[in-house]
């Protein structure tokens, strides 16, 4: 089960630089990070190590399976980000 980034997300990229194996995008540097909103994890990618949750200061990442019911719809929105 993947992690899930949420609207709650600031784009300050720590939970990228946590990421043990560089699921969530974009990064400092790639195109489309300043356009972006927030960060998105890749769900054939991420391992659920939880280190992204344990560095975000804002509440804005899920396990899939613990997303509020109002916050569903960014599951499918972190997997589209990477189609």
């Amino acid at each position: 089960m993947a992690y899930v980034v949420t609207d709650a997300c600031t784009k300050d990229f720590l939970c990228a630089a946590e990421c043990a194996t560089f699921a969530i995008h974009p990064s400092p540097g790639e195109p489309g990070a300043e356009e972006a909103t927030q960060v998105y994890i890749n769900p054939d990618e991420c391992i659920d190590c939880g280190n992204c949750v344990s560095i975000c200061a804002f509440g804005a990442i899920y396990a899939q399976d613990e997303l509020p019911a109002d916050k569903e719809h960014f599951a499918a929105q972190n997997a589209s980000y990477f189609q």
